[in-house]
């Protein structure tokens, strides 16, 4: 191959890889092929460009050139406009909803304007099947400088100097994790990175796997080396198939360059990467949990101390970190610790990973400096709310978080801001809620998914969400009270205070903060018997606007229990009383002549 004049950048995460970007590569490279230019332009498989509300996305090196929504058949035109003929195929570049202009850099994309990506620094940039690559970038030089210009101890020091805190939920600083690990005396330890990601709406953890899996490979050695551990496990979810074909071809690669195995960079350090699988269970993503999972137990939790530092995986001291805290790391070491401190807050240094999800514009993948308010998030990189509706609330850490509202809007996300606003940062997961979502019916979803993933080993997580769950039923069905109201806010407390794990202890967390700031919607709900946001199927009732109704019969004929009844061109009329409210005749009518009340 002669001397490449370009790359085209190709997202092929699992999002843009289920909208065939890989049929979008096949076409790019025969175009290319008929073209002559296969010796001059190479295409390449990358990870996550974050920008996922508008992908399949594909980049142009060395232009910057960034199309959006790209269609296989768009492949034959972007080759025969762009590189043939140097001209940019406009209708494929961002169009600003704000400006109506056509983007081509990303970096003048609201998206990208206030992101600074560490964990996600190589995704969308490199061939995460490629270790050359990342090479070039300058992967494995952390490791490198670590095992032959510093001690464990400057390691272990430089990590707890940067103010890193783990990105997984509990927001634990991570250098002192390591130190507790070195401090504990075995003749075996173990280095775990848990990417059992199990949150709804997140997808943090597989992206960062997806696109640069061998940042977290280096970091876990670089971690093995200062707590004393040779051998390294990643826990991943089965779900994840693409994630885990692409930590093994990194795992063969880096043994292949011998950066895992004996004697890594002849300094006689040994250090080997291995995989285990997951089941799907939320409650593994709690270390105690996932430790069981891994020796072909139960997931169940057990209570701490001892801590997994001191006794984890196999009885050993056992290390174990997320895979977004790993993939910073390098970072950490070849930039230093004053860098990295220099990012964020006082309390909460460096950047987060958010999947930004719900009623957003800009669904996709952000990673912001701690310290970015929730506005700047939904409003310049999220793009505001869907077809113009009214912002609600936005629920982020997932179901082990709360709701937070409009007069939220500015507070700084981090680790202290959250949790003191009713919320927390959990692993990353942003839900954004508008007008026409029911509060009581999320909380209720919320504490569906907590129930369903309850191990069951401790009465109050087991037997205490079910009980709110069924009181939250009772609510939105129109049964409830106001006592209800009291007993929901009562027994979540208890959930809270006497729950043996992170999840029982968590998994009210939506209930209450949905209650403390929405609690006229509740109260129209046991009081009103109304559902405000028309979500409640019990509390709705369809009627006919007279004055609308042309009487095209459109809406008799598509009622599956005949209740609509009227004569041609005539006003028609809805029996309630044989009504299921399926919404079915609100589809059918024209002329906004059905209502709910």
């Amino acid at each position: 191959m002669g001397k490449l004049k370009s790359h085209i950048l190709v997202c092929a995460g699992t999002g843009c890889h289920a909208s065939q970007s890989d049929k979008i590569v096949a076409n790019l490279r025969t175009a290319l092929e008929e073209n002559g230019l296969e010796n001059e332009v190479q295409v390449v498989n990358t990870g996550c460009f974050g920008f996922c509300e508008k992908g399949p996305v594909i980049k142009i090196a060395p232009d910057n050139t960034f199309y959006v929504q790209v269609k296989p058949e768009d492949a034959t035109e972007i080759v025969l406009e762009h590189l043939v003929k140097g001209r940019k195929v406009e209708r494929l570049l961002y169009l600003d909803p704000k400006t109506s202009e056509r983007i081509s850099d990303s970096k003048q994309m609201s998206f990208y304007k206030k992101q600074i990506r560490i964990a996600l620094r190589n995704c969308g940039f490199i061939d995460p099947e490629n270790i050359d690559e990342y090479i070039a970038r300058g992967g494995y030089s952390a490791l490198g400088k670590a095992l032959s210009e510093m001690t464990p101890e400057q390691v272990i020091k430089e990590i707890k100097d940067s103010g890193q805190r783990g990105r997984g939920g509990g927001g634990f600083p991570t250098g002192l994790k390591w130190e507790l690990a070195r401090k504990s005396v075995s003749d075996e330890k173990y280095v775990v990175c848990n990417a059992d990601e199990g949150d709804p709406g997140a997808f943090m953890d597989r992206s960062v796997l997806e696109g640069d899996p061998h940042s977290v490979l280096e970091a876990m050695a670089i971690c093995g080396y200062c707590i004393g551990a040779r051998t390294g496990l990643i826990y991943i979810r089965a779900e994840y198939p693409l994630a885990i074909k692409r930590l093994k071809i990194a795992i063969k690669q880096a043994r292949e360059y011998g950066l895992l195995g004996n004697d890594i960079f002849g300094t006689g350090f040994d250090f080997d990467v291995e995989i285990r699988y997951g089941a799907g269970a939320f409650v593994c993503g709690e270390e105690t949990a996932l430790i069981h999972s891994m020796e072909g137990m139960r997931g169940e939790p057990t209570v701490k101390p001892p801590f997994p530092a001191e006794a984890g995986y196999m009885g050993k001291p056992t290390n174990v970190n997320n895979v977004e805290t790993f993939a910073s790391i390098p970072v950490i070491l070849l930039k230093g610790a004053k860098w990295y401190s220099s990012i964020g807050t006082e309390k909460s240094k460096g950047t987060k990973v958010f999947a930004l999800a719900g009623k957003i514009n800009n669904v996709g993948l952000i990673e912001v400096p701690m310290g970015t308010t929730l506005r700047e998030v939904i409003y310049e990189i999220g793009g505001g709310i869907k077809g113009g509706k009214k912002f609600k609330g936005v629920q982020t850490g997932g179901p082990s978080g709360g709701c937070l509202t409009e007069k939220h809007l500015d507070t700084p996300i981090d680790f202290d801001n959250l949790i003191a606003a009713g919320s927390m940062m959990g692993s990353g997961a942003m839900i954004v809620l508008d007008e026409d979502d029911c509060m009581v019916s999320m909380a209720k979803f919320f504490l569906e998914f907590t129930v369903e993933e309850s191990c069951g080993k401790c009465a109050p997580c087991r037997i205490g969400n079910k009980r709110l769950y069924e009181l939250l039923e009772q609510i939105c069905e129109g049964k409830g009270t106001l006592e209800d109201l009291d007993r929901l806010k009562n027994m979540s407390l208890v959930i809270k205070d006497t729950s043996l794990c992170g999840l029982g202890q968590t998994s009210p967390n939506p209930v209450l903060s949905m209650l403390d700031n929405f609690r006229d919607e509740y109260v129209a709900h046991v009081v009103d018997k109304k559902c405000p946001a028309g979500k409640c199927r019990s509390l709705m009732s369809y009627f006919i606007r007279e004055e609308k109704c042309t009487g095209c019969t459109a809406c008799a004929r598509v009622c599956p229990v005949n209740a609509i009844s009227g004569a041609r061109k005539e006003a028609h009329k809805i029996d309630q009383s044989l009504c299921i409210k399926c919404g079915a005749c609100m589809d059918k009518c024209k002329f906004d002549a059905i209502y709910i009340s």
